[in-house]
Formats: structure tokens, sequence, C-alpha cells
């Protein structure tokens, strides 16, 4: 890119920009398609026999593509004014891997079978690991370390074997409405018991989806700078992960086999767990960005809940909830960058009072908190309401009861941020002495500050526009 572009980041970030626009408008070229009901395939290449690089656009990859072409749009904006108003180094390295983890999720969601999908997640392993260590020192090191090895090991020693596995079931890895499972299962060639290992090697293998206790390497990828942590926690990483698991388990095992089996109700516990746990752990949290972390991990475990429960409403949750946890918590994170930016502040203890001078970032951080929690006029309301509606239906109403106590935890580790950012004093002096003018900033740069309040603004209108997005995940729970 600097052979391109030279030493020109006004040229280096426009690039970027229109790179992003061009793809969210062919995604939304074939959307109109997919939602007609089409299929739009292309095959690539043959690797060996049964074991193919193809593509097909189907509603639920559709939907992950739309939410990440368009959030890079707001991401590729926001980075640019949090790297340059952080005086940050080595940023054409950290588009150029930023663009191509976007290539990555955009690969996963179009994959036809499981060998393309394992190929475009370990693409995004790799590409998001010069990300995560950007800054070069030992701290991000150690937590590269952390987070590529869990996710290498992870996917080496479960995803493969199950991948594996299938392959020697059914003789294809092709995506299927209905699932594929069901034909060996019927034929006895596989066991119940060995069907519920088989789901076990996939959640866990599918590293990203950061169940408990595959979750550490979230937590450690927090030394990246903010903009990438908004593409682990919304845009790209994270969303990978559990929409793979909702994908193998719509297409690959399918939900009247799970249905039928019951092998999928250890895995609800799980992610109920996760839950719950991860939630408890965030309102310990005094930084921001950990916080925000452990709350992430307790938000995919809704959608790996939905998955585990197997029912069309709990599967339709789930899908939902890719697209309202996303813009929900892409706001969250880059109201920590803008924060972190314009006050350098990193623990929410030291952020009393910053509200007078930064009241749309604080303003956005409520809007968004509103959706995590599941509140109306939050579109995560919608998404939260399919999923309790998915455990009442399983009869798992200890379930239903921990969806009920996360929305609570959320409340409390979310909503005294920007109460006391509005409400409580400044203190007379700036206890971390890391700023002369601690007193004097205001807002962000306007390139931080423009794409928080628009993706605030689009966790209400989500909450007004749901219906599309169920009609559009409709036909995946349908045969």
């Amino acid at each position: 890119m600097n052979f391109v572009l030279g030493n020109r980041p006004n040229a280096r970030e426009c690039s970027t920009v229109v790179i992003a626009t061009i793809l969210f408008g062919v995604v939304g070229l074939l959307a109109s398609s997919v939602f007609d009901g089409q299929r739009p395939e292309l095959f690539v290449s043959e690797m060996l026999p049964g074991f193919s690089i193809a593509f097909s656009v189907e509603p639920l990859g559709m939907i992950f593509a739309l939410v990440a072409s368009g959030l890079w749009i707001l991401t590729t904006i926001y980075g640019a004014g949090y790297m340059r108003g952080h005086h940050e180094k080595h940023q054409t390295r950290f588009f150029g891997c930023f663009a191509l983890a976007i290539f990555a999720a955009i690969a996963a969601a179009f994959s036809s079978n499981l060998f393309t999908m394992f190929v475009a997640y370990e693409l995004m392993t790799v590409s998001t690991y010069p990300l995560v260590t950007h800054h070069g020192t030992a701290e991000a090191k150690s937590g590269g370390r952390i987070y590529l090895g869990i996710l290498l090991s992870t996917s080496i020693a479960f995803f493969m074997m199950a991948i594996a596995w299938t392959w020697s079931l059914c003789g294809t890895l092709d995506f299927k409405q209905g699932g594929i499972l069901n034909v060996p299962y019927e034929a006895g060639e596989i066991s119940t018991l060995a069907l519920g290992v088989l789901l076990g090697l996939f959640a866990f293998g599918i590293g990203k989806a950061a169940l408990m206790p595959m979750h550490r390497w979230l937590p450690a990828a927090m030394v990246a700078p903010t903009p990438v942590s908004a593409l682990l926690h919304a845009v790209a990483v994270v969303k990978v992960g559990v929409f793979s698991l909702l994908k193998v388990v719509v297409y690959i095992f399918g939900i009247d086999l799970l249905q039928a089996t019951g092998v999928n109700l250890w895995l609800a516990y799980v992610a109920g767990f996760t839950i719950v746990v991860a939630s408890i752990i965030a309102m310990t949290k005094d930084n921001l960005k950990a916080r925000l972390a452990y709350s992430t991990i307790g938000q995919l475990a809704y959608i790996s809940l939905g998955a585990a429960l197997a029912t069309p409403d709990s599967v339709i949750g789930g899908g939902m909830h890719i697209v309202m946890h996303a813009v929900g918590k892409i706001t969250l994170f880059f109201c920590a960058g803008a924060i972190y930016v314009a006050a350098h502040k990193k623990n929410i203890s030291d952020m009393a009072g910053l509200g007078r001078q930064m009241p749309w970032t604080f303003g956005a951080f409520l809007v968004a908190s509103v959706s995590i929690i599941g509140l109306p006029p939050g579109g995560g309301a919608w998404s939260k309401w399919f999923l309790a509606v998915g455990t009442a239906e399983t009869h798992q109403y200890a379930l239903t009861a921990a969806l009920m106590i996360s929305s609570l935890l959320n409340i409390a580790y979310l909503v005294p941020i920007p109460i006391q950012a509005f409400l409580k004093p400044r203190p007379d002096r700036d206890s971390n002495h890391d700023s002369d003018h601690s007193h004097d900033h205001g807002e962000a740069p306007l390139a931080c500050v423009i794409p928080l309040v628009i993706t605030a603004t689009l966790s209400i209108v989500l909450f007004f526009a749901a219906e599309p997005i169920y009609q559009a995940l409709l036909p995946i729970v349908s045969e």
C-alpha cells in the first residue's frame, strides 16, 4: 500500500473508505436477490475431492455480511480519527490488516461448506494478530500470544477434528437446509452420545464464540487500539465465531435433529453459565474496555444460547442479536476510544463529570447501553425477546432466569457509567496527572464522534425496523 500511495495518509484512508463503500454496495445488490429467494453461487477451486473453496449466499450469511460491510465504513472513518488523534504508528499496516480481516469475514459469511468456512476463520485469526499486537509493547505481545494460542489451538484440536468427523459420516461438507447429519444418524452410523460430542467439538473448536472456558483470548486482546477492539467485538472476529456456530447448528446438524435427540441442552446451559458469570465479572472491572470485553463474552453467549436451544424462535433471536449487539457494542467501544482520545481516561472511576464536556459521546453510550440491556427503544429488546421465547418453548426456565438476571446485571455495569459522567462533579484535580488540560478538553475529533452518533442512532432505528430482519431470517428455519 505504501508503494501505491506513498506516504499520503489522506489517500490511504480515503481509498479505504471508498473500497468499504463499494463492498457494502455489492453486498447490498446481492441482498436484493437473496431476499427474493435466489441463492447466488461461486465455485473457486477444488483442493481435494470434496474439499472445495466455494461460496453461496443465503439469508443468515447475508445478514452477517451486511452488518460487517456496513460497519466497516464507519469503523474506517472512526479509525482514521482515533489513530491520528492518538498519534499511532504503523497506520498503513493497521488499515491493511483491517481490510484483510473484513475480507475474511465476508468469505466466512458467504461460505457454502465447512472447508471454506474453516479457511476464512483461520485467515481472520492470522490477519487480526498484527492488529492485537499493534503497539509492540510487552503487554501487547503477551496479549497477542494468548489471542493466537487459544484461537489456533482450539481450531486445530477441536474444529478440524469436528470437520473431519463430519466428512467421514456424510461424505460432504456442504451446508444444507435442514442439516446433513440426520442421514448418518438415522442410519445408525453415529449414536446420540457421539452426536453430542461432535456438537461439543464444534462449540469449543469455534473459539471465537468465546464460550467459557475458551474466552480468555478476548480480554487479552484489549491491549489493541480501540478501533481494533471495535473490530474484534462488533464487526468481525467474535461475530465470525457465533455466526459460524449458528450456521453449523442450522445447516450441519439441523434444528429438527437437535430437538429430537436433545443433545443440545448441555450446550444451552454452558451458554447460560457464560452469560451470567461474564456479566458478574464485568461488574468488577474498573477499566472501561475490560468491562466491555466481559460484556461481549456474555452477549455472545446469548447468540450461542439461541443456537443451542435449536427452536425457530431462538435461532431467529440469535441471528437478530448478531445485528443488534454489533451496532450497540461498536457504539460502546467507539465511545471508549473517544473518551481516551479526548480525556485520556481508561478507568470508569476517573470519568465523573466528563459528560458535561463530552455530551454526544456519553449520550451515545447511554443509548447503546439501553439496546445492550434489551430495553425499548433499543433494538436489542427484540432479539432478547425471541431468545426468551425460545427458553419458554423448550421449558428451560432456568435459562429464562439467566436471561433476566443477565439483563439486570447489564443495567448494573453499564448505566452507572453515563450517570456518573453527567451527574457527578469533576474532581478538583486530575488524579492521574495525565494531562495539564484535563478540564479543558471537549469532544474527540469529529471523525470519532460522527460514527458513534450514527451507530447509536441505528440502535434505536433497529427497534422500529426489526420486521425486515425477522422476515429475512425466517427462511433459515423453514423447511
